[in-house]
């Protein structure tokens, strides 16, 4: 019941924001305007908060990344393979990667793992978060520079303007400035804290609402194969080997319960933003997106309750 209690809001959000949309409840303007309350407001705000004054647990951020990361870069060269498998072109496969590889844990991980292992969690997954972006786009673009060498620009010219993106990234910036923050010792004012709080509120429920309202431009098309096989890596795979890294190195139960459940998260946009650059596998990938969605409400609670009912 604690794990329902946990999950179902969660989709429920999720489910209200496509509602609102498929209803035509709220205008696209709107719909643009409830999505960048959340990205560059609201969440940045839970972060910065969460980060600056939470009590964290004691724990070698290498053992954290090497969890994470170790199962992303199994589940990244699994996926390699089964797009050779699968006959794809060689310059899909960074794509298909990316695609199994490149979870929803800021709209949907965030909201979900506060819920199910509290404010403490805010240290692990601020680890995880402040080098997921630059590292998995790094990778995908290096990758597809090299497969594609002939048609591709140079790595640089590619890096560059993602690098900048991401120095003006209000989720990077709120993980720098709380984790700056934190080293003064000073807290928050409190004036300052109910501001930041009020804000931080919001996070978790905008997100919600603003994942069902850009769910709602995804499809489930295209080689269908293959948008199962990119669940199934995704959703069951990565979190598979990210609970084996985690007792491999001995984390704490609630890091590795933030290790499994960014692990388990279905792919996100940002995957799917990636394949339109390069114009590949676009709606493989958007199906991933719209079926993983969809399969992470039967999953994921299945994955709370692993991670909750280990003893802290």
């Amino acid at each position: 019941m604690a794990t329902v209690l946990i999950v179902a809001p969660v989709f429920a959000l999720i489910a209200a924001g496509y509602a609102a949309v498929l209803f035509r409840l709220v205008s696209e303007t709107a719909n643009k305007g409830i999505s960048e309350f959340a990205f560059s407001i609201a969440i940045p705000a839970l972060l910065f908060r969460t980060i600056a004054i939470s009590e964290f647990p004691s724990v070698s951020a290498i053992h954290v990344w090497g969890a994470y990361y170790g199962a992303l870069a199994l589940t990244w060269i699994a996926a390699l393979l089964m797009s050779s498998l699968l006959r794809q072109e060689r310059e899909d496969g960074p794509v298909f990667a990316i695609g199994a590889v490149y979870g929803n844990i800021v709209m949907l991980g965030i909201p979900l793992t506060l819920s199910a292992l509290g404010s403490q969690a805010g240290g692990p997954m601020a680890l995880i978060l402040s080098v997921n972006t630059p590292l998995l786009w790094l990778c995908g673009i290096l990758q597809m520079a090299w497969v594609d060498r002939e048609r591709t620009g140079s790595a640089v010219s590619l890096i560059r303007p993602i690098a900048l993106d991401l120095a003006r990234n209000p989720i990077m910036l709120a993980i720098g400035f709380g984790l700056l923050w934190r080293l003064t010792g000073l807290g928050l004012h409190p004036v300052v804290d109910r501001t930041v709080g009020l804000l931080a509120q919001a996070g978790a429920p905008t997100a919600l609402i603003a994942l069902g309202i850009n769910l709602f431009r995804f499809e489930i098309r295209g080689a269908k194969l293959g948008i199962v096989v990119m669940c199934a890596l995704k959703l069951l795979l990565m979190p598979a080997l990210a609970w084996a890294f985690a007792h491999l190195l001995q984390l704490p139960p609630l890091v590795a319960g933030v290790v499994v459940l960014f692990a388990a998260m279905p792919t996100g946009a940002n995957a799917y933003l990636f394949a339109v650059q390069y114009q590949r596998l676009v709606n493989p990938v958007s199906g991933s997106v719209a079926l993983g969605t969809i399969l992470a409400a039967a999953t994921l609670p299945l994955m709370v309750l692993l991670v909750t009912a280990t003893p802290s």
